[in-house]
């Protein structure tokens, strides 16, 4: 009994130390972080890279060609938009296009994915807003829904019973559209805090895309023809501004499209591959260009696409500095126990990140 509390011991010592190294290995060799900000210039064709060094803000393009902060303004003039306005500086044109402060910020948007966002556990149970509404304010619905082989169900968020003739007719009408149940994967965004309500985005169970939301209680699908070649993998519902699309597909493969409006029209966006259960994504977008930034484990990239025909227009690598103190880290955090993951939001024992 003695030799096994022994053994048991030395294994609890042995993960202890497994867990809490790499963490004290990161900690003794953490340095100041310089934050460095990259986004697409349309006036002079190159990435204007911001960052921060001894305190100060430092702007320069891929070819080092150093900027003042004021310089910085101009060519980022939709970023900077309420800076450039407030010093009547905004510009009329940009390469003779007219432009104006309203219609600029109804094209602009960021929108971010994060692998934290997919690989999470999943409740099943989902609130679809009524997109009709007479409100002013969207209004959190009383009910919620989930699908299965059967169909989709409604239930009632106060009584936990379900709506069978709501359920019905969500139901009929799917199937009537084409839908085969149960659904692979679905998006949308429940919060009331946006202009508008577009409901979800569906993929079936036979690789199929469908938007379906609510009008006046009633059920709106339309199945979303998709390229022979494309198989959706996962779908994000967008809710823009300014209503040009209702989200985005990214098919088996990890190629990028973008669902147009009006029309429902796929249109496939020229970066790499991505996969967004390891990697993040942020897209910053204005009438002119979208500038992409893709991170993974070990790397930062970014493209900037037209904003109109998503032909590609450049790329830019963010680079870093690797010493042997950074390397030996990275070697004890490879084999280290963890508990958490940045890719995730499950908690269990597992090698490494």
């Amino acid at each position: 009994m003695k030799k096994l509390g022994s053994i048991f011991f030395i294994l609890i010592l042995i993960m202890l130390v497994a867990w809490q190294l790499p963490w004290c290995l990161s900690m003794l060799n953490s340095k100041k972080s310089n934050p460095t900000f990259v986004l697409y210039s349309t006036l002079i064709d190159d990435f204007i890279v911001s960052s921060t060094h001894d305190g100060k803000r430092v702007n320069t393009d891929t070819k080092k060609m150093a900027y003042t902060q004021a310089q910085a303004d101009s060519l980022l003039p939709f970023f900077y938009a309420r800076q450039l306005l407030k010093d009547e500086k905004f510009p009329d044109s940009v390469k003779g296009v007219a432009t104006n402060y309203r219609d600029s910020q109804h094209e602009t948007f960021f929108w971010r994915s994060s692998p934290r966002d997919l690989n999470t556990p999943k409740v099943g149970v989902y609130q679809m807003m009524e997109s009709a509404s007479q409100r002013v304010q969207l209004e959190t619905p009383t009910d919620i829904f989930r699908i299965n082989k059967k169909g989709i169900e409604f239930i009632d968020a106060q009584t936990n019973m379900i709506n069978p003739d709501k359920s019905a007719r969500f139901t009929d009408m799917m199937i009537k559209k084409g839908f085969s149940f149960p659904s692979k994967s679905l998006s949308g965004n429940p919060s009331v805090k946006k202009e508008y309500d577009e409901g979800y985005l569906f993929v079936d169970n036979n690789n199929q895309l469908f938007h379906v939301k609510q009008m006046l209680g009633r059920p709106y699908v339309r199945k979303i023809e998709l390229p022979i070649d494309v198989v959706p993998q996962h779908v994000f519902i967008t809710e823009h501004r300014n209503r040009k699309s209702i989200g985005y597909v990214i098919s088996n493969n990890g190629q990028f499209y973008v669902v147009q409006l009006p029309g429902y029209h796929l249109k496939r966006i020229d970066i790499p591959s991505f996969d967004p259960q390891t990697m993040s994504m942020m897209i910053y977008a204005n009438p002119f260009d979208w500038t992409f930034k893709i991170a993974g484990k070990d790397f930062v990239k970014y493209y900037a696409v037209d904003a109109h025909d998503y032909r590609r227009l450049s790329s830019f690598d963010e680079t870093f500095e690797d010493n042997f103190a950074d390397d030996l880290v990275s070697f004890f955090t490879s084999i280290g126990l963890r508990f958490t993951s940045p890719l995730d939001k499950y908690v269990y024992p597992r090698i490494g990140i």
